[in-house]
């Protein structure tokens, strides 16, 4: 049994739920999962169909982007999860998705207002897009510098990755993540709900106005705030 068994695991049965939750079609979206003590994470196999896929060939990469174990290739977006990792030392799993509308909002270069409190549940702020990348920056290693992408618009926008849990890549599609495979593809799956709502709302009333503050704080504290009283202890 390789060494790498658990995070191989967890890997592939978040892998699973993609398409289970309807956020891919086809090989159009992998997660990842890693072990920071030895800095190496798994990935789903390049092109692999979910239903083909197995626990033994996730492919084990190090934070530099370097296959460790794994007959297959990984997934094309192997530098931008390895990127993330290098920088962000309690994120634990990573989840790349093309989902219908969030990858709407993406290619409309757009953000995802804040509309309403299931989006407050989760989040204090409009969903970031960064925006589409430059053309040097393209004919050099594209995924790598994707990674770079989303480190830059949350700084820009001057939102914590441990609170701000997704963004969206201009033109491209989302990224979530988590301090696990399921807390990450919670996240991609809340991330396409709330888009698919703003659409709607956005679509019934063009001038919808923002959540105000009171909402907004309200519905996150009561579920992430030192009084928090939703679900259970």
């Amino acid at each position: 049994m390789s060494k790498y068994n658990r995070i191989k695991e967890e890997a592939y049965h978040g892998n699973l739920q993609l398409p289970k939750l309807g956020l891919v079609l086809f090989t159009w979206g992998n997660v990842s999962v890693a072990d920071h003590s030895e800095k190496v994470f798994a990935i789903k196999p390049s092109g692999v169909p979910y239903e083909n896929l197995t626990v033994e060939e996730m492919v084990i990469v190090d934070f530099e982007g370097n296959v460790v174990e794994g007959k297959l290739r990984p997934s094309s977006d192997t530098p931008t999860h390895a990127v993330l990792y290098k920088h962000w030392n309690d994120v634990n799993s990573i989840v790349h998705t093309h989902s219908t509308y969030a990858t709407a909002w993406a290619q409309s270069q757009l953000d995802i207002p804040i509309l309403g409190t299931t989006h407050a549940d989760h989040n204090t702020s409009d969903i970031p897009c960064a925006p589409p990348m430059s053309d040097e920056m393209i004919k050099g290693n594209y995924e790598y510098e994707t990674g770079f992408q989303i480190l830059n618009i949350l700084k820009e926008k001057k939102l914590s990755h441990t609170e701000m849990e997704m963004v969206l890549i201009g033109n491209h599609a989302p990224f979530t993540w988590g301090k696990s495979a399921e807390k990450a593809v919670y996240n991609s799956a809340v991330l396409e709900n709330v888009a698919k709502m703003a659409y709607l709302t956005k679509q019934i009333n063009p001038n919808a106005p923002r959540l105000k503050d009171a909402l907004i704080n309200k519905h996150y504290e009561r579920k992430h705030g030192t009084n928090a009283y939703y679900g259970q202890n």
